[in-house]
């Protein structure tokens, strides 16, 4: 199997997992690996992500619902454009007040990111390549690539490793920035109305 259906599969087991522990609140590992029919290792990593994201809490042998962020609806819709959030390409803020928004994608994340800068704490963001969370602050952002996520445009995908960048900028085009090159390329094309909604 190829590591991007892998990857689909991933981000498709999480939102499972998300669906469930909204619904029961608390669940085993070994639960969610009868249930998804994958190992429990497999179940750990997609844990980890949901955890990093502050969707849910590890309990002894488990998981339970963050009740503070299910409480936050605005984890569900972009806080810039309003399309709806996929872990694989969503971009999350941490606010000084302890709230968390989240938008569709690196595009609307660096936006937000720029209209909040005095707020923010904290940014994270999914690697394109590798599926894991990373600081936004220290990633590398390609810009101008052939691939087409069928989201924001102009599209900002993010890389932990400049080197992991430069080669997918080999293969699919595009420019690699850093995260203040990419902010200012972002808050200059947001002529658009969509990126102006919210301040």
């Amino acid at each position: 199997m190829c590591k991007g259906v892998v990857n689909v599969l991933a981000s498709e087991r999480r939102e499972t997992i998300k669906t469930l522990i909204k619904e029961k609140k608390h669940l085993k590992i070994s639960e969610l690996s009868q249930l998804l029919d994958v190992s429990e290792m497999t179940i750990h990593r997609d844990v980890k992500v949901l955890v990093e994201q502050g969707f849910v809490t590890k309990t002894f042998g488990g998981i339970q619902l963050n009740e503070q962020e299910d409480s936050n609806h605005s984890n569900t819709q972009c806080a810039v454009c309003h399309r709806p959030i996929q872990d694989y390409l969503s971009y999350r803020l941490i606010l000084a007040d302890g709230t968390i928004e989240h938008t569709c994608c690196c595009h609307c994340g660096l936006i937000r990111h720029f209209q909040k800068s005095n707020q923010v704490i904290q940014a994270i963001c999914t690697d394109f390549l590798l599926h894991t969370t990373i600081s936004a602050v220290s990633a590398h952002f390609v810009l101008g690539t052939t691939i087409d996520c069928q989201c924001c445009q102009p599209q900002v995908l993010p890389f932990d490793k400049k080197e992991d960048a430069d080669k997918f900028v080999k293969g699919f085009g595009g420019e690699v920035y850093t995260f203040d090159e990419a902010m200012n390329e972002m808050v200059s094309a947001a002529s658009c109305s969509c990126c102006q909604k919210n301040d």
